[in-house]
């Protein structure tokens, strides 16, 4: 493998470098298909966005709508609730804002997490499940459906959890990124209650990763100071009106999360056919082992696919669902 595309291993705390990848294999097929993220490849529809959306800073009441519409759709009180620029910032915020030293995680989960707290010096454990280390811990994170694999905490296990940690000034920081997929799973009803702190995702199940979106429920003082670190105008316009369309269409929410399941039981027959073990996932990407994993990685990439692959292991990968036309070139690559 040539220094460009060991680089690249190296680099790939994320997925969606696909203009690295596209240097890294410059001879592979055009268009590239990104299937390293795990985001919606059927969008809500873009909806007419406002002329003055663009040309103007955006309103109190530009904001006010976007995060009711924000809340319906959660099942909670619209006073918790804040839009933010996408998750990763405010993930960023968070070690600032608690100020608190020991942390436990999951140790395979989303990356920002254990970076975030990690940078702000805090003693950061990784454990398989961070619930049965409550007593360890001032903030436990956890990602509920986990990201890569898909691990699944039941609601009154965090909840519980939750009430333990609040009863001794401790934070359950929950991120919810791919909760619009099985909303029962969710606890974002409980928002505003003591040491809870959700994340919530709009690009993933969206499929709008570019704008740039989501939202944090918690109590009133953590909305504030977080607030005073991002500033009146953190969220553009544009991506305030699209959520509030977005997240106030119920009907295209339901109707996706059916056609999303359907999908992913096509890209589920794709990998089986294929000799691909599913170990786990969503509906928008799959965690799967293979024996030599890099492998595998590198012929998609010459095809012109790119999937996720895991520094440090070569036994498994992330597959992101692919729409029609990426479900033909991706079946054809894996074909032997």
């Amino acid at each position: 493998m040539g220094a460009l595309k060991e680089n690249l291993l190296d680099l790939e705390g994320h997925g969606g470098r696909i203009d690295a990848m596209a240097a890294a294999f410059p001879d592979a097929p055009l268009p590239w298909i990104d299937l390293s993220t795990g985001i919606n490849p059927f969008p809500y529809p873009m909806p007419p966005i406002p002329a003055e959306a663009w040309t103007r800073l955006p309103t109190a009441r530009d904001r006010e709508r976007c995060e009711a519409a924000m809340a319906k759709a959660f099942g909670c009180d619209r006073a918790y609730c804040r839009a933010i620029p996408g998750t990763e910032l405010v993930i960023r915020q968070l070690p600032v804002i608690l100020e608190k030293e020991r942390v436990i995680l999951r140790g395979r989960s989303y990356a920002d997490h254990a970076e975030s707290w990690g940078a702000a010096r805090a003693n950061v454990k990784a454990v398989n499940d961070p619930l049965d280390h409550l007593g360890d811990a001032d903030v436990v994170v956890l990602v509920n459906p986990n990201n890569p694999d898909g691990t699944r905490w039941p609601p009154e296990r965090i909840e519980e959890a939750r009430s333990k940690l609040a009863s001794r000034g401790g934070w359950l920081i929950l991120d919810e990124a791919y909760a619009d997929l099985k909303p029962a799973l969710s606890i974002s009803r409980l928002a505003g209650q003591k040491g809870l702190i959700v994340l919530r995702s709009f690009g993933k199940f969206f499929g709008f990763a570019g704008v740039r979106l989501g939202a944090v429920l918690g109590p009133s003082e953590i909305l504030s100071k977080l607030a005073d670190r991002l500033g009146g105008w953190d969220v553009s316009g544009p991506a305030l009106s699209l959520g509030a369309n977005a997240y106030a269409d119920l009907k295209w929410q339901n109707a996706t999360r059916l056609k999303l399941s359907a999908a992913r039981e096509e890209l589920s027959r794709l990998l089986a056919k294929a000799g691909i073990e599913e170990m786990g996932g969503t509906d928008l990407f799959r965690f799967v082992r293979a024996s030599n994993s890099e492998a595998v990685w590198e012929a998609l990439a010459n095809r012109g696919i790119a999937v996720r692959r895991f520094p440090d292991d070569n036994q498994h990968l992330r597959i992101g669902l692919p729409n029609s036309d990426a479900l033909t070139r991706l079946s054809e690559a894996l074909s032997p």
